[in-house]
């Protein structure tokens, strides 16, 4: 293989711009390091019961043993058992929505594609939903949970065996196939509903609604194994991605499995996003917004913005989580509803960039 095929497209770009590129993720990479590690130790000490900023480092390094002191019973409560679980939280699935869109734009050579046109999150719904309407516990408080975790995987799967002919996969058959299961698990979502009782109905309501205020250490340390391994994983087909990101053809010629490397970076978006779906619910638009615009500030190269695409989601769910808890309270809004609310203003204005970039869809 050619030193050029091993540096994917931004071998073409000249000396200086790449440099360029380079110092621009150096710089964002700082920043969103710095802006996490700020807006995590805000959600932890903002709230009903405000904890200061240096009550909140002083506990923490008290529970590590580097000193500090432990703070009064209620504030040693609220902190370690109701704001650090929900700031974890939303730092993993944050991270997660993030990294699953960097890899689905990029497996779909499409900077619109996001986890859900393959029907994950509406088969992750599916899942939830029924198992709330029929009124299933076979594991306890984890059922809709599971359930969820669960439909979210087989819809991926499903989605796979039905666009897959010839041993090939076709990136414009997956996503008709999405769509399709999609508008199919919309239909189950509808008849869950339809024979659902009314105590039922506000229970799926603000399932779907997407919320971070159930989380629990157990939740955490549930999403970690599959946070964990989909984030270590993801990395490590940058190359193949900048590859990819030449053409179909031209990465076979440069020694991809393009059909392999389709199916294994989809499992690991399934993995990531039916995690984070499973115990926050349906989240929209982190994954489509974060990668873009990381995309347009330092260039397709899918070494950083994989990655970093992972960091820009936690910060941007850490920092919704903590808007929805404080812009009305005592009243809480949901999350769903908070990221849809801005992201579908930027999702038009990003339609219409991308159409007059082109000169039209045609």
């Amino acid at each position: 293989m050619t030193k050029a095929a091993d540096a994917g497209p931004a071998a073409s770009e000249p000396p200086a711009s790449r440099r360029r590129r380079r110092g621009t993720a150096a710089t964002l990479t700082i920043g969103l390091t710095a802006a996490l590690v700020l807006l995590c130790l805000l959600s932890a000490g903002v709230g009903a019961y405000d904890i200061p900023l240096g009550d909140v480092l002083s506990s923490v390094r008290h529970r590590i043993g580097l000193g500090g002191s432990a703070l009064d019973r209620v504030g040693e409560s609220v902190l370690w058992n109701v704001r650090l679980p929900r700031v974890t939280l939303a730092l993993l699935v944050g991270g997660s929505l993030g990294c699953a869109g960097a890899l689905m734009q990029g497996v779909f050579g499409n900077p619109l594609a996001e986890p859900g046109v393959i029907g994950i999150s509406a088969g992750a719904a599916v899942g939830a939903v029924a198992s709330i309407a029929l009124g299933l516990s076979f594991f306890g408080n984890w059922t809709v949970t599971v359930c969820a975790f669960v439909a979210g995987l087989a819809t991926v799967l499903l989605v796979y065996v039905l666009s897959r002919n010839g041993g090939r996969t076709e990136v414009v058959t997956l996503i008709l196939t999405g769509i399709a299961v999609n508008a199919f698990a919309g239909a189950l979502i509808g008849l869950c509903i339809f024979f659902a009782d009314n105590a039922q109905i506000t229970q799926i309501t603000f399932w779907q609604l997407g919320s971070l205020a159930g989380a629990t250490w157990p939740k955490v340390l549930a999403v970690v194994p599959c946070a964990v391994a989909g984030l270590a994983v993801a990395p490590l087909y940058a190359r193949k991605l900048d590859l990819l990101a030449l053409g179909e053809r031209p990465a076979r010629h440069l020694g991809v499995d393009v059909e392999r490397l389709r199916l294994v970076l989809v499992l690991v978006v399934a993995l990531l996003t039916a995690a984070a779906v499973a115990v926050a619910g349906i989240i929209t638009f982190v994954g489509l917004l974060v990668p873009h615009l990381l995309r347009m500030a330092a260039g397709p190269g899918h070494r950083f913005l994989v990655p970093g695409s992972a960091l820009g989601g936690a910060v941007v769910l850490v920092g919704a989580d903590l808007a929805a808890r404080t812009v009305a309270a005592p009243a809480e809004l949901p999350l769903g509803v908070l990221t849809a609310l801005f992201g579908s203003p930027f999702f038009f204005w990003l339609l219409r960039r991308t159409r007059r970039k082109q000169g039209g869809w045609a």
